[in-house]
């Protein structure tokens, strides 16, 4: 799809910082960018609360502002403008849940901890904080199942990217970690 009148126009009022034209940009394409978060997110497994969206956004369009609008004049018109933000929103959005589970995953979430994963959350699926219990549970795990913990809960990655790295069936993953929890629990008593 080319780029379209409305939208070479409203970019080229952006770029020139015409007054109302950041109001225009924001009501065109906020949608957008709701739609590619909540989109990302599911995609990454990572469920989103409310305020993540609305933080996940903000920092969309931080960037899109940043270096006096960079970003947006470095678009050629290849494609439709919806697509080109689409892909620059998308890469955000990624980069912002890997940093939110990395920061999970290191223990330097506070009281206000991100709602990210509060869906697998409330269903017992929880990323260890203690590292050494996973590595103590790593050693009593056979070895696909042991691969699937350390992928989950020390590096932070999603069912889907579990999934591909160990050509395994997405939907084993949250079984498998389910087991080692039992196990977990269970060593956790005997101790």
């Amino acid at each position: 799809m080319a780029l379209t009148e409305i939208d070479k126009n409203l970019l080229k009022r952006c770029l020139a910082e015409e007054p109302g034209a950041w109001k225009d940009f924001v009501d065109r394409f906020l949608g957008l960018f709701i739609h590619v978060i909540r989109h990302t997110a599911s995609a990454r497994s990572a469920q989103l609360s409310d305020q993540d969206v609305e933080d996940i956004c903000s920092e969309i369009f931080l960037q899109l502002l940043a270096n006096d609008h960079q970003v947006l004049a470095r678009f050629q018109g290849e494609s439709s403008l919806a697509t080109y933000l689409t892909v620059i929103s998308r890469r955000i959005v990624v980069r912002e849940i890997s940093q939110r589970r990395k920061a999970e995953a290191l223990g330097h979430v506070t009281a206000s901890r991100s709602s990210l994963d509060q869906a697998s959350a409330n269903l017992e699926v929880e990323r260890w904080e203690d590292r050494e219990q996973v590595r103590t549970l790593l050693n009593e795990l056979p070895g696909n199942e042991a691969e699937i913990v350390k992928q989950y809960h020390l590096e932070g990655r999603s069912y889907r990217e579990i999934s591909a790295a160990l050509g395994v069936p997405e939907n084993t993953i949250g079984p498998t970690l389910t087991r080692a929890r039992t196990r977990m629990k269970d060593n956790q008593v005997r101790s």
